[in-house]
């Protein structure tokens, strides 16, 4: 499957795995799990993950929009996106 036909959930999943939980185990990774509460993510990670959803799926990110809400956690993440692409 390449990237194209993965959910949005798949996705970041197999992204913050990779790039930021730095294990090829996205399973490790509870949807609601706080990447901020578990050390996932620092401010580098913070913008690492904006970077990621801007090329990855063409939305732009505002600044105000760059908060746990949208950014803390997969489901967050997730809901954040699809709002965006609406």
């Amino acid at each position: 499957m390449n990237v194209k036909q993965m959910s949005v959930k798949q996705q970041i999943r197999s992204y913050v795995a990779e790039s930021l939980f730095f294990s090829s185990d996205d399973y490790a990774l509870d949807d609601d799990m706080s990447f901020l509460d578990e050390g996932v993510v620092d401010s580098t990670g913070v913008v690492e993950l904006v970077l990621f959803v801007e090329e990855n799926f063409g939305i732009e990110v505002d600044d105000d929009e760059i908060v746990p809400d949208n950014f803390d956690s997969v489901n967050n993440l997730v809901a954040y996106i699809e709002r965006k692409l609406i």
